[in-house]
């Protein structure tokens, strides 16, 4: 399963919302009417998903909604199957949302898309790797608008950053979302991961009084935010690759 592509801003599945929807299929018989489903090509009735496995109508509806309030299906009223007086039997058929469980979480579509759209889209005055940079500060930007006005722990632990007060106003996020595309093009990917998180602040309303700034340490995602007085930092990476990112350096 692949996660939610966030390429048009569509929001990706915080991980405890695809751990729910995952556990669901924990029971073999919804785990195998789910594949009944998803192999139907077509939507089914409950009355065909009973027959399939060999169980009854009402514990194969049950099953089945159980799938739907997960997401993992989705229902509707078709003209297959005993008609019943005054509406269409409910039939079922597969979500068009799709899941995918990366613990620590990791945002690699996101990053795909921003990497695509810089090299088939960068202009004639900049470098791929300044449209990506750009593209990745303005894909920031939108997802703080949305989230402006919200909590700023809240909201990057559900982009994937983990993030944790280090004391002296310094807040350390250990898990990068981009890793471990970063440790193969650290200027790049540290680069885009700073004007991401910058955009984010930006536009969320928390500039005033919090910076993204490019600290590496070992073990940890290469950008910290810091508040109070320093709040200074590298700018965005630009240049050759360097070594690989901080957080797979050994203290």
């Amino acid at each position: 399963m692949t996660s939610e592509s966030s390429g048009t801003g569509a929001r990706t599945p915080a991980p405890g919302d695809t751990l729910a929807a995952l556990a669901v299929l924990g029971d073999e018989s919804r785990r195998r009417l789910f594949e009944f489903v998803r192999r139907a090509r077509r939507p089914v009735t409950r009355e065909e998903a009973s027959a399939a496995l060999g169980i009854s109508r009402k514990l194969a509806a049950f099953h089945l909604d159980k799938l739907v309030a997960s997401g993992l299906l989705q229902a509707g009223h078709g003209s297959r199957g005993p008609r019943r007086v005054g509406r269409s039997p409910k039939v079922y058929e597969p979500s068009p949302r799709t899941l995918q469980l990366s613990l620590p979480p990791r945002r690699h579509e996101l990053l795909s898309s921003l990497l695509a759209e810089a090299v088939t889209g960068h202009g004639p005055e900049e470098s791929a790797r300044q449209a990506a940079v750009r593209l990745a500060r303005k894909r920031g930007e939108e997802l703080g608008a949305e989230a402006r006005g919200a909590d700023l722990t809240a909201f990057l632990e559900s982009l994937g950053f983990e993030p944790a007060d280090a004391g002296a106003g310094r807040t350390v996020l250990h898990n990068c979302p981009f890793h471990p595309v970063a440790a193969h093009a650290s200027q790049l990917v540290c680069g885009m991961n700073h004007a991401f998180l910058r955009g984010c602040l930006a536009a969320s309303g928390h500039d005033a009084t919090t910076a993204a700034v490019l600290a590496p340490h070992p073990g940890l995602c290469c950008v910290e935010l810091r508040t109070g007085a320093d709040r200074g930092g590298r700018p965005e990476a630009d240049g050759d690759d360097g070594p690989s990112c901080a957080r797979d350096v050994h203290p």
